[in-house]
């Protein structure tokens, strides 16, 4: 094994220990009546079909995202970019594209503007921004991009709940 491959593996691996701790505060809340009935609603969601896909290019985030979502009741595909997004969507249809807008080689806006284009009406996901930016205008900017709806990072469960 070459000393790269071996710093990335050791990388991975302190960050896979790394993610439950950062992510515990967030998920050890008590669920509530309604977060309880929510997941059953999620369940039932999941059993109907609903798909996600997730558009992260940090892994903390990717992690905290998807454990937030398998706390709701939903599972979530990972892509790590815009082009990713396009090709997993080549593959399958999503219902729903969680999408970052700041990524390498195409960002949200692009791969948004790309799939309003490219896929007919009965075949777009509905697309929520994720997004850290939460300059004034930001929201407008993906809306206008094409995107459904917009929640900042770090995003909180209930409006992870609501935005689904």
């Amino acid at each position: 094994m070459s000393i790269m491959m071996a710093l990335e593996e050791s990388r991975n691996h302190s960050i896979s220990r790394l993610c439950p701790i950062i992510a515990e505060p967030v998920l050890s809340q008590p669920a509530t009546i309604g977060e309880s009935v929510s997941k059953a609603n999620a369940r039932c969601d999941i059993e109907k079909g609903l798909s996600i896909l997730l558009a992260e290019d940090n892994l903390v985030n990717q992690i905290v995202a998807k454990k937030m979502l398998e706390k709701l009741g939903y599972r979530a595909d990972v892509a790590a970019n815009g082009i990713e997004v396009l090709q997993a969507l080549e593959r399958r249809h999503y219902d729903v594209v969680l999408m970052d807008v700041q990524m390498p080689e195409m960002d949200g806006l692009e791969a948004t503007s790309a799939i309003r284009k490219k896929w007919p009406d009965w075949r777009q996901p509905v697309i929520i921004a994720m997004t850290a930016s939460a300059l004034k205008g930001d929201r407008e900017m993906c809306l206008a991009a094409g995107m459904d709806g917009y929640i900042s990072k770090p995003a909180k469960i209930e409006e992870l709940k609501t935005a689904l």
